[in-house]
């Protein structure tokens, strides 16, 4: 929904295909399914299936492809210095981390950032 890809209208997959696609607990889809729902965001129709309602606010397509190219430099560069995925994702978590603190410490509680879940894994 932030980058566009899902509009208002669109149906969401069913819970079943989601746990088939991601191999995760039925119970986390369903969860995320319901805080999605919670926020407005989705909403559920019986016998048909869970469709987009709301909308988030988004960055303009250029500010995207902008921001895109920036992240794909930076990735090389983290390629050339040696880090593999693991590594990245670490450094990224981490540093997703501080950038919470420092912009709203109130919402940090020790070492985890208190954010918005996805539906589909971790961050």
């Amino acid at each position: 929904m932030r980058l566009g890809t899902l509009q208002r209208g669109d149906r969401l997959p069913k819970v079943r295909e989601v746990v088939a696609m991601l191999a995760i607990n039925p119970n986390t889809v369903l969860k995320a399914y319901k805080e999605l729902e919670t926020k407005g965001l989705t909403s559920g129709r019986p016998g048909q299936g869970t469709f987009i309602a709301g909308a988030v606010a988004q960055s303009t397509l250029p500010e995207l492809t902008v921001l895109r190219r920036s992240l794909r430099a930076w990735f090389d560069q983290a390629d050339a210095a040696g880090l593999d995925q693991d590594g990245i994702v670490a450094l990224v978590t981490s540093s997703l981390r501080d950038f919470a603190e420092r912009r709203e410490p109130s919402k940090v509680r020790g070492n985890q950032v208190t954010r918005p879940r996805r539906a589909g894994g971790a961050a």
